[in-house]
Parts: structure tokens; C-alpha cells; sequence
């Protein structure tokens, strides 16, 4: 190599260059986090506590800002990152976990493949409920089998939806779900009794969108979602154990997957691999980050984070899932109740 001065040293220039690279993929950047849900709600909450401490943490210390795109229950802006959205690894996407099982039952609104997403991780994982105001008659789920009760709802498509399609279709309760309202207007309709209860929320987006309500006892929870019991709602039933037949036990379960996924951020597909494991890094050291866990504590936030390769794991896994399970799953979800 001696022999051939001007090619080592161009050599050694170039890698110079790309190790400078890979130590500071983000140097100068902005990143925008965007954000599927309106401001004041529990997504809005949790991303804009990441975006205050997400820099120190990735490579090249990019500033940080947030862009709230709601619409159709978190579809635009999901669909928009992935169609849309620069693959330069300067956009994030904070979504909802609901919509991603929405591509395997048939949603035609949906415009993307969770599948090929570059999913960066979660903040934590979400345990979904149904409640009735506090002062409404209805204060067990079984006081609700038959009863008429309404809900309010942001959208046709996740959990604040379909949570009551399924608990009438399974257990027999009359949820009558009232599509339409902003993120803070289904919760404001419960307040101003305009709506009985919420159905599909989860109990730590109530936490950090309305503390209030939970340390004042304004609601009687009736069921929760999840494989075990949040350990803030031991005494409340889980919807699993409710259903009597095992292959609708199964399809429970496969509805509700995405919910251990629950806080998901995510990069647009044929973002740069480099940038994609750069903000892996970034992502998952913010969720060790003392000052962050203060914050998130302080906001009532609850941090129980997975990894972007954790995501990915359980998506092909789900995804796989027999077709008569998919297509059970699939009907529920799409009942003229609805």
C-alpha cells in the first residue's frame, strides 16, 4: 500500500468521512415527531415528554419538534408517513397502536403496511378500559349486559370503537358508540353527560390526559383488556375471561395484540438504516434516562417500553396468524353495529 501513497490517503480520508458520519448521522438536523392525535390527549402527552429529552440522546443532537396531525383516528397521519413523509429520518411518527392490526382485518381507509414500517419503539404498553361516569346506574359490566349505554367515540377505526363492537358481540352489552368527537370532546361529552361512558381508552392515557379523574373517583370502570390485570385495577374483570368460547378467546386476543405495543413510534419506510438504528439508539436510551423517567412520573406517565426489533417480532408473528382467526376478527370489527 506504501506504493500507492494518494490511495491511502484517500482511503483514510473517506473513511474519516463516513466514520464522522456514523458518529453524527443527525448533526444539524431537525426531527419532526408528529404526532396521529390532537393536543391535550394521552399520545400528545407521552410524545411531547420524549421530544424534551429524545436529543441528548441521538447521534448528533438534532433539535426536537412536535406537529399534532390528527384526523380519522390517527389514520392521516400514519398514512401520510408512510406515503408522504421525507425518507430522510427526519420525521417520527407517534401513532396509534389500534391501527395496526387495521391492514390484516381489511380497513380499506388504511394506506400502509405495518409490516414495513421502521419501528423505532414504545414508550409503554397500554391496558384499555371501558367506564361510565361516575354517576351513571350502569357501575359493573354485568349491570351493563343488555343495558343501553353511549359512548363516545374519535373515529370508526380503534379501540374507542370497536372496544363496545366487541363487548356486544362476545358478552352481550347494548354499547351504542357516538362517532365524531375530538380527542378532548368525547372526554368533555362524558363530563357534560352528553355520552354515558368511554369505551377503548386506556388507563394510563387517562392518567396522564385527566388525573383528575382518577383521583376523584369520577368513574366506575367496568372492564379492561390485557392477558392479566393492571396492577391500579385489580378488582376489575378482564374481557378475556368474560368470553366463554376459547376460539373467541383467541380472537380477543388477536384484536388486542397491538396493545402491548402501546405508546408506538415509528420512521417511514426506506428511511436509511443508518438514521433507523441512530434513533434506535437515541430511543431506547431516552427510556432509561433518569430525567425522563422523572418527567413521565411527574405526569402521571406510565414507562414499560419495547424495542423497535420487539415490534417488529410481534407483528410477523401476529400477522401470521390462521385466516379463519383473521377472518373471525375481521367481522367483529366490521358489524354493521358499528
Amino acid at each position: 500500500m506504501a506504493r500507492f501513497p494518494g490511495v491511502v490517503a484517500a482511503l483514510m480520508c473517506a473513511g474519516g468521512a463516513l466514520a464522522q458520519t456514523g458518529e453524527a448521522p443527525y448533526k444539524g438536523k431537525q426531527l419532526r415527531i408528529v404526532i396521529s392525535a390532537g393536543t391535550g390527549g394521552g399520545y400528545d402527552a407521552y410524545a411531547r415528554v420524549l421530544a424534551r429529552h429524545l436529543e441528548r440522546h441521538i447521534s448528533g443532537q438534532p433539535s426536537v419538534v412536535t406537529q399534532n396531525m390528527p384526523g380519522a383516528a390517527g389514520m392521516l397521519a400514519t398514512n401520510w408517513t408512510y406515503n408522504v413523509a421525507p425518507k430522510d429520518g427526519t420525521v417520527l411518527l407517534a401513532t396509534y397502536n389500534a391501527l395496526l392490526p387495521e391492514p390484516l382485518f381489511g380497513n380499506p381507509a388504511v394506506q400502509f403496511d405495518p409490516l414495513k414500517f421502521e419501528w423505532i419503539g414504545s414508550i409503554g404498553k397500554q391496558q384499555n378500559i371501558c367506564v361510565t361516569w361516575h354517576t351513571h346506574s350502569v357501575k359493573t359490566i354485568a349491570q351493563a349486559i343488555g343495558r343501553p349505554i353511549t359512548v363516545a367515540s374519535t373515529g370508526a377505526t380503534g379501540f374507542s370503537a370497536t372496544m363496545g363492537l366487541v363487548l356486544n358481540a362476545l358478552i352481550g352489552t347494548n354499547i351504542k358508540v357516538v362517532l365524531g368527537y375530538a380527542t378532548n370532546e368525547a372526554r368533555l361529552a362524558v363530563e357534560r353527560g352528553e355520552a354515558d361512558g368511554i369505551c377503548g381508552l386506556s388507563w394510563s392515557t387517562l392518567k396522564a390526559s385527566n388525573p383528575d379523574w382518577i383521583q376523584n373517583q369520577r368513574l366506575n370502570v367496568l372492564v379492561q383488556t390485557g392477558g392479566r390485570p393492571h396492577f391500579e385495577l385489580p378488582d376489575t374483570p378482564l374481557l378475556v375471561d368474560l368470553v366463554k368460547s376459547e376460539s373467541d378467546k383467541k380472537v380477543v386476543e388477536l384484536i388486542s395484540f397491538s396493545e402491548d405495543m402501546g405508546r408506538p413510534f415509528a420512521m417511514p419506510p426506506g428511511t436509511p438504516k443508518e438514521l433507523v438504528m441512530a434513533m434506535r439508539r437515541g430511543f431506547d436510551a431516552t427510556m432509561k434516562d433518569p430525567a425522563f423517567l422523572e418527567e413521565a412520573r411527574k405526569a402521571m406517565q406510565e414507562v414499560d417500553p419495547l424495542t423497535g426489533a420487539e415490534m417488529e417480532q410481534s407483528l410477523r408473528r401476529n400477522y401470521a396468524a390462521p385466516k379463519a382467526l383473521i377472518e373471525r376478527a375481521a367481522q367483529l370489527l366490521t358489524s354493521p353495529a358499528k
